[in-house]
């Protein structure tokens, strides 16, 4: 894993070679965050035209139900187009690939570049996950392939799917713990710390670049600190927490059938046009805060608990789970874990609003836990997104005991993925890394 033909693999990295790739290590944290925020900034310059300079243009209010539709409806056509004619032809599908996945040709990055950020924009219940590590991974090996080619492949993904994640989500701790199982189980040598120094060296670099460039992608709702002692609590998280792994795992069950329905038409400009249509009706239904990967409506959610009656938000999950099936089958490029918090914090909102008796902020992240760890069969990214959203490190006891009745309910069941049939592989090509669907 460290260096090709010139380190066995069982062989302990010794401290000046972990120096020497601390180097590339830092370009790639760099990078990664770079092309975040690029990916990022695109996706906000279009919202803005689409759903703020082109309505007051026109003199149609944003939120009104045919201009969603018509900007849903478009974004799939246009996607479409870019996926059928473009180089690269959009990537990889995102329903069908982990979240560590190798390189892609450096010549898919433009088509990348422009799907994901027009699903951003369009309002595509998708997050920008999958697509912006696609594309950092390829810049990554590119680079990496011209100044340093001894180093393997498979640390080019680990490093910079771990810069990609710390960008993601502002901190380095996210990305150790998604890549902690994946790194831990590598064939290299030295304890796990060794095995972890590159990765957490590219997240940290990120995360820092990310602030630097002011970037913030996981936005957490303030809610108020839990009084009750955490004893008393379980029954009720345990409940809350399974409730929304359930809700998850519709999702999951459903994936493969609709991904499989929209390939029967052939053509991605056909498939991903009928995507965009059918969120269109969604997004009429559902209303705004349906729309979008979903980060800044769960701050909204949650501000707005109140005015929400538990029907209501039952609507909003179920509508918020048909737009991420629709969206990840139907062709368009993105992650599922942000739209995951979104119907995890509005199943948690439905049981506070349902049983008033349950702490807001022990519903929102218990909430939270189980729609994520349904979607990403990742217990760690579960509890840290948990704590984010709950935003009281007391809880972490309670999060830790919860989700292990959660991950018996979800471990066996149905993931969140397409699996392609296998094609033979020759013994040089790389294999994708993780067990997380993007």
């Amino acid at each position: 894993m460290w260096i090709v033909s010139t380190v066995d693999e069982q062989e302990v990295p010794s401290v000046r070679l972990l120096l020497q790739l601390s180097v590339p290590a830092i370009v790639v944290g760099v990078v990664s965050a770079v092309g975040l925020f690029l990916v990022d900034e695109a996706a906000h310059l279009i919202e803005e035209f689409l759903w703020e300079f082109l309505p007051h243009l026109l003199n149609i209010p944003p939120d009104s139900g045919w201009w969603i539709f018509a900007v849903l409806s478009f974004t799939g056509f246009a996607i479409g187009l870019i996926v059928t004619f473009v180089p690269g032809r959009g990537g990889p599908d995102s329903a069908t690939i982990e979240l560590v996945a190798p390189p892609m040709a450096l010549t898919a990055v433009p088509g990348v570049f422009m799907v994901a950020a027009l699903g951003l924009a369009g309002g595509v219940s998708l997050g920008p996950e999958a697509p912006v590590i696609g594309i950092n991974t390829a810049i990554v090996f590119a680079l990496v392939n011209r100044f340093w080619p001894q180093i393997n492949v498979g640390l080019v993904m680990m490093v910079s799917a771990a810069g990609t994640i710390g960008a993601l989500f502002g901190t380095p701790v996210a990305a150790i713990l998604v890549l902690t199982g994946v790194v831990a189980a590598a064939k290299s040598g030295g304890v796990l710390w060794d095995r972890l120094f590159l990765p957490l060296l590219s997240a940290s670099t990120a995360s820092v670049t990310m602030v630097l460039l002011g970037g913030q992608l996981l936005k957490a709702p303030v809610s108020p600190p839990v009084a009750s002692t955490l004893l008393e609590l379980i029954p009720a998280a345990v409940l809350v927490a399974g409730l929304a792994a359930l809700v998850g795992l519709l999702g999951s069950v459903l994936f493969a059938p609709v991904h499989g329905l929209f390939r029967r038409l052939k053509s991605p400009l056909l498939y991903t046009t009928l995507g965009g249509l059918i969120l269109g009706v969604l997004g009429v239904l559902g209303g705004p805060l349906t729309l979008f990967k979903g980060s800044t409506q769960t701050v909204e959610i949650v501000q707005r608990a109140g005015e929400f009656t538990p029907w209501q938000l039952a609507i909003m999950v179920l509508i918020k789970l048909a737009a991420l099936v629709i969206a990840g089958a139907a062709g368009f490029r993105g992650g599922r874990i942000f739209p995951a918090v979104f119907i995890g914090v509005a199943t948690g909102l439905m049981c506070h609003a349902l049983m008033p008796q349950i702490p807001l902020t022990v519903a929102i992240s218990c909430g939270a836990l189980g729609t994520v760890l349904a979607v990403s069969r990742d217990g760690w990214i579960a509890i840290f997104i948990a704590a984010v959203i709950g935003g009281d490190t007391t809880l972490f006891p309670l999060l830790c005991f919860v989700v292990l009745p959660v991950w018996l309910l979800v471990a066996r069941a149905p993931e969140m993925i397409v699996h392609l049939p296998e094609e033979p592989k020759s013994p040089e090509e790389p294999k994708p890394g993780g067990r997380h669907a993007g």
